[in-house]
């Protein structure tokens, strides 16, 4: 007679580049091909994992993708403090088969979240842009925590939506300016300057 066990979540932490946000990675698929982002309680309430999250005092934002989830503290809270309780919440918290989501709830696509109207006269130029993003610049931010969207294009300035670890870390100005703008800019003559917008 066989009887059916849970196999236990492994769950490992990563730093990222932001000081304020760590990676906590898992052996499961919190959300495919897609990420959704959460400042505080009130729009956590469509996740039950997020809402018990920002139940710890120094949980200051949680963002979901693929097999991870980013967790920001608040500046006065040491990871060495809490990164195992964390860590730890977490891992029970999949090993009870506990919901990511609300039943019925359906993360908005990536694709659909964040682009501006494009000028017909910018179409292949954005197009390039995206294809850049995509191909170069998404999973490097990917690995470092966080998620980059692509928002408008205007005259050669292009804006970005950073999320996640990119949100707020200390580094993202210089990666925005000396990687991502200095890729498009060789790889997309027609942009001349790359910005950040707030989500």
């Amino acid at each position: 007679m066989e009887t059916s066990q849970l196999i236990p979540t492994n769950v490992y932490t990563e730093m990222t580049p932001n000081p304020e946000t760590m990676k906590f990675v898992t052996d499961k698929i919190l959300v495919l091909d897609n990420y959704i982002e959460f400042k505080d309680m009130e729009s956590a309430k469509v996740s039950p994992l997020a809402m018990e999250l920002f139940s710890f005092p120094f949980v200051k934002g949680v963002f979901f993708m693929n097999n991870f989830v980013t967790v920001t503290k608040d500046l006065n809270t040491e990871w060495m403090d809490i990164n195992t309780s964390l860590k730890d919440f977490i891992k029970l918290y999949f090993d009870e088969g506990k919901p990511i989501f609300e039943t019925g709830f359906k993360p908005t696509p990536s694709s659909e979240k964040t682009s501006d109207a494009v000028a017909s006269s910018d179409v292949e130029i954005v197009a390039k842009i995206k294809e850049m993003l995509e191909t170069y610049i998404k999973p490097a931010v990917e690995m470092d925590g966080g998620a980059i969207q692509f928002k408008s294009y205007n005259q050669g300035k292009v804006s970005l939506l950073l999320q996640g670890s990119c949100s707020g870390c200390p580094s993202s100005t210089i990666t925005l300016k000396a990687g991502i703008e200095g890729l498009l800019k060789r790889m997309v003559p027609e942009v001349t300057e790359v910005v950040a917008e707030a989500g």
